[in-house]
């Protein structure tokens, strides 16, 4: 693919341009859909529409395709801030931003196509056991895939999976494995089944689809194994697309947690257990709290620091190098495991006033969306492992 030069200067600095006071605004409109979005396991129009008007769906989008482009800091902080208000539209909009990172390994007229539409949101699920059929002009696919947040409000559906040739051999990528494509098509080529009835994220909507014999053409389709692919030559797309999906899980993670930890400082001031004294004059809650705060903090400092860092010295064009990957998946992975941490002691020391669910209650459900988050693959404690190797002098097997 050949890259195309466009303008990357950075956007002005004013609320109407600037992505966090756009989400800072829609906060309150959030909170009071939240209700809806977890009974109905949708975000609800009017809410989906200015969620689109904002252009919050479009941070990670080329500019070459009417996108925002958003620098990696300030895309986390959006996704946090909006996940402060409710998790599952946090999680939406983070996988529906990581899923628009496809455009700039696309052919610019594909991409165009796709992304013209300013709702656009594209949806798919994780590689599984299927496979795509090789034929004249494109592939052909059939199959089930699981997971795919967001797909009752997206328009366009993908699938990643392993190639076929005509021969039946697998196809092998440069890297001498066998190679996984990414394909896009049209929503109303899939059936989409309703299975996501889960503990928590309840709202992503995070349902199965399946798709029966559909022809998709060459130039709807790409990698995401082989980041020098991509024919954008923005810093924000030397990071990559794992890097960039591991940040909005770690958003929607550190919002979460530091909602509940709000909620819980002002809990302690008026709260009186049985037999006990106020819970803000317990030297034990007091040391507590600080230590959640310390450790919500000092993983949010860590990741915005190494975002920055690494986004003002990315090379243009390139990738970043596998030491920077290990770099970005640590911080992520400190975070997400520290956002845990928190909302477990927080939750706990709440008490009683934690377990009734309801809108009043600023603990049960976030504490639910959190440990569904937990079970997520990002949250992996082998994404220690696997940068621990990195600083060992060794290469990991999986991709970062």
């Amino acid at each position: 693919m050949s890259r195309e030069p466009h303008d990357i200067r950075p956007y002005e600095s004013d609320p109407k341009s600037d992505p966090l006071a756009r989400a800072m605004a829609l906060r309150e409109a959030i909170r009071l859909a939240a209700d809806e979005i977890e009974s109905t396991r949708r975000i609800p129009e009017p809410l989906l529409t200015r969620l689109h008007d904002s252009r919050l769906f479009r941070l990670l989008l080329p500019r070459s395709v009417d996108g925002e482009e958003t620098d990696p800091g300030t895309y986390f902080k959006t996704i946090e801030a909006v996940s402060t208000a409710d998790a599952s539209v946090g999680w939406n909009l983070f996988v529906a931003n990581s899923s628009a990172l496809i455009a700039p390994y696309l052919e610019l007229s594909a991409a165009r196509t796709i992304f013209g539409n300013h709702r656009t949101i594209v949806a798919w699920g994780p590689p599984n056991g299927c496979n795509i059929s090789a034929v004249p002009g494109g592939y052909r696919v059939s199959g089930r895939w699981n997971f795919a947040s967001g797909c009752r409000q997206a328009n366009w559906i993908g699938v990643h999976a392993q190639v076929r040739e005509a021969d039946d051999r697998p196809r092998i990528n440069r890297f001498g494995r066998p190679a996984v494509r990414t394909l896009l098509m049209p929503i109303t080529s899939a059936t989409l089944e309703d299975t996501w009835h889960t503990i928590g994220l309840r709202g992503t909507g995070s349902d199965s689809y399946a798709i029966d014999d559909v022809f998709v053409a060459e130039e709807f389709s790409s990698t995401r194994e082989d980041p020098a692919l991509c024919r954008e030559p923005g810093r924000l797309y030397a990071f990559t697309m794992q890097g960039l999906y591991a940040v909005g899980v770690e958003g929607v993670a550190i919002g979460t947690a530091r909602a509940m930890l709000d909620a819980f400082v002002d809990l302690a001031g008026r709260k009186t257990p049985r037999g006990l004294g106020r819970l803000a004059d317990s030297p034990t809650v007091c040391a507590d709290v600080a230590r959640s705060e310390a450790r919500l903090g000092s993983a949010r400092a860590y990741l915005l620091e190494t975002m920055a860092d690494i986004y003002d010295s990315a090379a243009e064009p390139g990738p970043i190098g596998i030491v920077e990957r290990g770099k970005v998946r640590l911080a992520c992975a400190n975070a997400i495991h520290g956002a845990i941490e928190v909302a477990d002691a927080v939750y706990k020391a709440a008490g009683v006033d934690a377990i009734f669910p309801g809108s009043g209650n600023p603990f049960e459900r976030r504490f639910r969306d959190m440990h569904t988050l937990s079970q997520q693959i990002q949250s992996r404690s082998s994404h220690f492992e696997a940068v621990g190797q990195i600083l060992l002098g060794e290469r990991p097997d999986t991709f970062l």
